[in-house]
Order: structure tokens, then C-alpha cells, then sequence
């Protein structure tokens, strides 16, 4: 496969221009009665996935220490254990996990929570370095959150990150870390054809920071495989959609997304892109800096996106077009995890 590489923010270094999201590996875990994850899945399968992955060229792994409360971590540091020095791993802190019961039991966002939570993440991978770590408290107050910064330049200090980033839909906090924070090198947002995110998006490009794109294939909608008759289970976080979830109700999809997926599914398909190829091919369109982290769950799944790198983005008429179909009707936030 043809090398098709971005640079990560002000760190300066090429990764490749797809990541694989870890969320769906990490296996079900809950908020209280809340499903978080998707659904059970098949840890021999995830390692066979992460190791394709990385076959086929990709070099960027984003997980968190919320999914599966741990489990996530585990299987991917296990599966890059023999090639750690040459890929990149981005988790995330923030929340507060019970590994024994898989339970979200709140947050914390004090500093000393991140130096004890960063230490249960090295453990569960394996390393001794977190090439990239992320606040993973969407709206926490700038306030709470500057107060972090010290605490994250002196683990850049000691050698136990790399670089640091909020994981975030809020243009003010995404600006307050680009401004005040040195090793800042990048936001995690949701980004899709279905929810576009024009303000955050260039505060990335103005600070020189990578647009880290979760839901980039909006929770599945943007793979073609939904349709009206489709319902998914309890044990998956669609299946029992929280209030951010917008996409699907009741575990069946909302009609007005499919139906905005299907006013643009020719225009995504062109050139020989399946439609999740296309939906990759739009973010890559819009702006340099993107990133996008599809989850994948299966060889076939990451086979797929990683084959988007193939045909690179889409071609500038092509994008306009999207935009001519879609106007105003994307969604507001979703998918923050």
C-alpha cells in the first residue's frame, strides 16, 4: 500500500493519515445501567486486527483507559508489544473506572488523578511511555483544565509522555491548551460528513495542531450498512442511546440520518471508494491537519478503512458537491467518547 502520511501538530513527526479507534475493543462496560461500549467482541480477533492495521501501513492507535475499563489497553498493548518504538499510542484520561464490575464511576480531573491514572495506563500497555495522552473530560471548565498543564510538562520532563492533547468539542477549551500548552500537539474532536466542526477545526489549523477525528463514520451510519429496519442490542451504547448519542433511537437509526446519508452515498462512491472510504476521503478534503480514527472491531472492518489511503482525498469538485447536498443539516455533538 502507497504511504499516505500526515504530520502529527507541532510534534512534528509523520504518522500515518488514518488512525485506528480502539473503543469498540475494549468490550462492554457501563455507566451505571448506561452500555458504553459495543457490544462483546473477540479479543484473538482484535489483536488479528490491530496487527493488520499495522500491516497495512497504519501507525496510529487511539484507546482510552475507559474502554472496557482497562480491557482496551490491555489488547493493544499486547498486540504492539514487538513494535512499539514504531507506532504511535494516544490514550486518554479523566474518568474514574472499576475494572472488576467494567463500571464508569465518575471523574476526576485533579492532578494527581492524572499521574495515577497514566501509571495504571503504562501498565496495562506495557510500556513505559504514552507517545500521546488526552484529557478525556469533553467540557471540563478551562480553569480545572489549565491547572493540568504543569503536571503534563513535567511527565514530557520525565520521559513518561511524549506530547499531550484535550480530547474536546469546545473551541475555547481547544484554544486555551493550544495557547498555554508547549506540548500540546493535538484536539480529539468528532468530525463526519453528518457533523461538521468548521470552528474547531481551525483552531487546529491556527495553532498548527492535529484534528484528531472520532465518529468519523458517525457511529456507523456512513458504512452503508444501517438501514430503517436495522436494531441493535442492549449491551451496545447505540442500542441504548445516551442523550449525546443523536444518530440512532431506541436502537434503530434516525430516519433523517439515513436519509442524509443516502443524498450523498454517489458522490462518497465515486472513483471506486466504498461509502466509509469516501466519508474518510471528505475529512482528509477538508483540511490538512485531519486525522481521522475510525473504530474497527474486525480484519474486514480495519481491511477497509485502511484501504481509503489508497485513493487519498477526495478531489476538490467532489467536495463541493457534498457541501451542495448536505447545507446546513448536519448534527450537534456527538460520540464523545
Amino acid at each position: 500500500m502507497t504511504a499516505f502520511t500526515r504530520t502529527l501538530g507541532r510534534a512534528g513527526i509523520e504518522v500515518s493519515a488514518l488512525g485506528m479507534g480502539c473503543w469498540a475493543i475494549g468490550g462492554p462496560f457501563w455507566a451505571g445501567s448506561q452500555p458504553c461500549g459495543w457490544g462483546e467482541v473477540d479479543d484473538d480477533e482484535s489483536r488479528r486486527t490491530i496487527r493488520r492495521a499495522l500491516e497495512l501501513g497504519v501507525t496510529l492507535f487511539d484507546t482510552s483507559d475507559a474502554y472496557g475499563t482497562g480491557h482496551g489497553e490491555r489488547i493493544l498493548g499486547e498486540a504492539l508489544k514487538a513494535d512499539r518504538d514504531d507506532v504511535v499510542i494516544a490514550t486518554k484520561w479523566g474518568n474514574t473506572i472499576d475494572e472488576s464490575t467494567r463500571q464508569l464511576t465518575g471523574s476526576d480531573p485533579s492532578p494527581g488523578y492524572l499521574r495515577t491514572a497514566l501509571e495504571a495506563s503504562l501498565r496495562r500497555l506495557g510500556t513505559d511511555y504514552v507517545d500521546l495522552y488526552q484529557l478525556h473530560l469533553n467540557d471540563l471548565p478551562i480553569p480545572q483544565a489549565e491547572e493540568l498543564l504543569g503536571t503534563l510538562e513535567e511527565l514530557v520532563e520525565a520521559g513518561k509522555i511524549r506530547w499531550y492533547g484535550w480530547s474536546t468539542d469546545y473551541p475555547d477549551r481547544a484554544t486555551a491548551w493550544a495557547r498555554d500548552g508547549e506540548h500540546c500537539v493535538g484536539i480529539q474532536h468528532a468530525f463526519s460528513v453528518l457533523q461538521d466542526a468548521g470552528e474547531i477545526l481551525a483552531v487546529c489549523e491556527s495553532y498548527g495542531l492535529a484534528s484528531l477525528n472520532r465518529s468519523p463514520l458517525a457511529m456507523g451510519l456512513l458504512t452503508g450498512k444501517f438501514t430503517a429496519a436495522s436494531r441493535l442490542g442492549p449491551d451496545d451504547v447505540r442500542g441504548v442511546a445516551p442523550e449525546w448519542l443523536k444518530y440512532f433511537d431506541d436502537g434503530r437509526p434516525v430516519p433523517v440520518w439515513l436519509e442524509r446519508v443516502a443524498a450523498v452515498r454517489d458522490v462518497l462512491r465515486s472513483g471506486g471508494r466504498t461509502l466509509g472510504q469516501g466519508a474518510l476521503a471528505w475529512i482528509w478534503a477538508r483540511s490538512e491537519a485531519t486525522i481521522p480514527l475510525p473504530g474497527c472491531r474486525t480484519v474486514a472492518q480495519v481491511e477497509e478503512n485502511a484501504g481509503a489511503m489508497e485513493y487519498g482525498p477526495l478531489a476538490p469538485d467532489e467536495l463541493a458537491e457534498v457541501e451542495r447536498l448536505l447545507g446546513d443539516l448536519r448534527a450537534e455533538p456527538v460520540a464523545a467518547m
